[in-house]
């Protein structure tokens, strides 16, 4: 695994053409059950291949057992600066709904290590909307863990996943539904405790102070470009060392015996693979800048589209007006963004300005052309 490792990140950096890479997530599954020897040398790789600042941020997500705990040290030698904790509950009856195999104490236990170790650097997970999952209670966990935790909290609310046994415990009957009434207090609740404790909400799910924002997340919210290595990881990047000028959506093989062959094979696993097209990469930026409270600025946009800017795709809209009337967003000088309120009820507002931007998109006037000194016309380079 190791070595396959090391090769997709040496192949997908090439590819890519990055020269500088700030943020570095060992995320999905369990990573935290590799070694420190293996993330060492995917590091190594990296800056081999391409500029990694030694400020870089460099997370690991971790299982809060026991065992765990014991190894932190050793990642923080291999080159991890940041951690991030799935504790999920502080409820142990909840947790084993949730299929975890840690316990409560476990996870305090992670925490307190955690926090020696990584210093001012280490996130937590919360999950809420949980069957039968009761507001009160879930309220006193989270003050528990705010009097615990370090600088940044993820709030998370439960999606049930197909094919899981929770899912089929709920189709089945056999546990309630999660009741979305009650999954609305405790959030709006939640985000209020902690902007009370001197927490930003920087991200519809995401809160910091002492500027502990991660780097991977909001690179990612921003729409930046991101690799992905490993079996089942999601990247968006252009394959510049292929020719390619467009954003590619590429994902690699899930399974790990397959995706070893692959990379054995072609010096990477991508299963699939797919070019955005320019509105597509307009609604991700849209979708995915309005998550956060600085929203989209002017500037930003215009770097994805440099001829439609934010007030022509959403300043004259019907739409748009009724949502700043409602006191849900906001269209300035700064740029586009949910209000507070607006945070809570993204999906609804998101959903009517997808819409305005299809119908912009469709309506917008033909490409410029620019006539160089020899007379030659061209179109802007997308270098998306």
């Amino acid at each position: 695994m190791q070595k396959c490792l090391v090769k997709e990140t040496t192949t997908l950096l090439k590819l890519s053409g990055v020269q500088r890479i700030d943020s570095v997530f060992f995320g999905g599954g369990t990573p935290s059950l590799a070694s420190p020897h293996t993330v060492a040398s995917v590091l190594e790789t990296i800056a081999q291949t391409t500029h990694l600042p030694a400020k870089a941020e460099v997370t690991l997500e971790a299982n809060p057992t026991s065992s765990q705990a014991s190894r932190l040290t050793a990642f923080q030698g291999a080159g991890i600066n940041r951690l991030s904790i799935g504790i999920q509950s502080l409820d142990n009856k909840e947790l084993q709904l949730l299929g975890r195999t840690h316990s409560v104490s476990d996870a305090l236990g992670t925490l307190e290590e955690a926090r020696r170790v990584y210093p001012g650097r280490t996130s937590v997970d919360l999950m809420f909307g949980l069957p039968a999952q009761q507001v009160e209670p879930w309220l006193r966990q989270l003050q528990e863990l705010l009097s615990l935790c370090d600088d940044h909290i993820s709030l998370y609310q439960l999606t049930l996943e197909r094919g899981t046994l929770l899912f089929a415990q709920v189709q089945q009957g056999t546990l309630p539904s999660p009741d979305p009434e009650a999954a609305a207090e405790m959030y709006q609740h939640g985000r209020e405790i902690l902007r009370e404790a001197g927490f930003r909400q920087y991200e519809v799910s995401n809160f910091a102070r002492n500027e502990a924002l991660s780097t991977h997340n909001w690179t990612y919210w921003q729409g930046g470009q991101y690799i992905g290595v490993g079996p089942g990881a999601h990247g968006r990047f252009v394959p510049r060392g292929d020719g390619g000028s467009l954003r590619e959506a590429r994902i690699q093989t899930l399974e790990p015996d397959n995706w070893m062959k692959e990379v054995s094979m072609f010096g990477h696993g991508t299963r699939k693979r797919v070019s955005l097209s320019e509105l597509e990469l307009l609604e991700e930026v849209l979708a995915l800048g309005l998550r956060t409270d600085t929203g989209i600025t002017h500037q930003h946009w215009l770097q994805f589209e440099p001829q439609l800017s934010l007030w022509d795709v959403f300043g004259k809209a019907e739409e748009v007006r009724e949502l700043q009337s409602q006191g849900l967003l906001l269209l300035d000088h700064r740029g586009l963004r949910c209000s507070w309120e607006g945070l809570a009820v993204l999906d609804t507002v998101l959903l009517r300005l997808l819409l305005q931007l299809q119908n912009a998109w469709e309506n917008r006037p033909p490409p410029m052309l620019k006539v160089t000194e020899s007379g030659a016309a061209s179109q802007r380079e997308d270098s998306r």
